[in-house]
């Protein structure tokens, strides 16, 4: 038997040593290529509302174009952060994506109040054509400046309409004085409430149906959808076809997490969000025209007031108001000339 060689042991054990170091090396490697770019979405939307839905149109969207670039996590009900803390999420890096409104959007920048205003965006057209232009331009670049948000595309959430727990004959606004009309509770909702004629009556969401029941409230103001998706039907009998506010959200991404990507990927985010909006319109146009016939056929009467009136009336409101003292001069000009 030869005698083993103690220098030739080391050598091997050297390179048994490097051998190991490098397999676990090239192990680690595809562990580091792989770590994704976290995009948490908190949403108040339940899972059968068409801006819940669409949040998975965009993680699939953004799945297929960005295989493994990116996680999305999305929360509903409100169960991340609650409805209107999301900007404020955003802006301190605790939230990449969310859907906020004017409402929101107006706490920052006063002047963009104007988006809140009853009776001003026609419909889902205007709306779409209004801040995919010139206008919306404006805006998303004020929202980046003040709110360190980027705005990338703006759903439809559906036009308001009048929803009372008795039937009455409404014609005008005068028609609705003295109706405890539900608004949600900040001073630009409330301020709607008041221009429509009704006395507005601030109350949380999920404690309008129950409201409704006891006649706590005469009444509430929502897109049919939501209507349907909170079953109010239950407990109303007429819906009042206003059509007072087409109501938006925008689909935004924290700055932070924005800036922080290649012009790659932010072509590919910001086309899953066009990508989600999209499909949110079209679903949410084509059963807002099915639904008065469902709610006629739930025993609701549907009516339609003198809506010109009621145009007339709450704009003449705003134009009166403090909010339109703040409103970026001839931008309502502007607006009503988009076609």
């Amino acid at each position: 038997m030869t005698a083993s060689n103690p220098s030739s042991q080391r050598r091997v054990s050297r390179r048994a040593v490097l051998g190991a170091a490098a397999a676990v090396g090239a192990a680690a490697l595809p562990s580091f290529a792989q770590s994704k770019t976290m995009l948490r979405i908190s949403t108040p939307a339940v899972p059968d509302d068409w801006h819940g839905k669409m949040w998975t149109v965009f993680k699939d969207t953004l799945d297929k174009s960005a295989p493994g670039e990116f996680e999305v996590q999305i929360n509903l009900n409100a169960s991340l952060f609650k409805q209107g803390t999301e900007p404020a999420a955003m802006a301190r890096g605790n939230l990449e994506l969310a859907a906020i409104s004017a409402q929101d959007i107006a706490k920052i920048l006063p002047e963009y109040s104007i988006y809140t205003a009853g009776y001003l965006i026609r419909d889902p057209d205007h709306q779409q054509k209004v801040f995919n232009g010139p206008i919306g331009a404006e805006m998303y670049k004020a929202v980046a400046e003040k709110m360190d948000v980027q705005i990338l595309a703006i759903g439809y959430l559906g036009s308001r309409q009048v929803n009372l727990r008795e039937v009455r004959s409404v014609k005008t606004p005068a028609d609705l004085k003295g109706v405890k009309l539900r608004m949600p509770g900040s001073k630009e909702w409330l301020f709607l409430g008041e221009a429509l004629g009704a006395t507005p009556t601030p109350l949380a969401f999920g404690e309008v149906y129950l409201g409704l029941k006891t006649g706590t409230i005469d009444g509430q103001d929502n897109p049919l959808p939501s209507v349907r998706a909170a079953k109010f039907y239950e407990v109303t009998k007429q819906i009042v076809m206003t059509s007072h506010l087409t109501d938006g959200i925008f689909v935004a991404i924290a700055s932070k997490s924005w800036n922080a990507m290649s012009t790659a990927q932010k072509q590919k985010v910001s086309a899953a969000a066009q990508a989600a909006v999209a499909y949110n319109n079209e679903n949410r146009i084509k059963e807002e025209a099915q639904l008065v016939d469902f709610f006629k056929k739930e025993g609701l009467q549907v009516s339609t007031p003198d809506v010109e009136a009621f145009r007339k009336t709450v704009q003449a409101a705003y134009q009166n108001s403090e909010y339109a003292k703040v409103w970026p001069k001839g931008l309502v000009d502007r607006i009503n000339a988009v076609k």
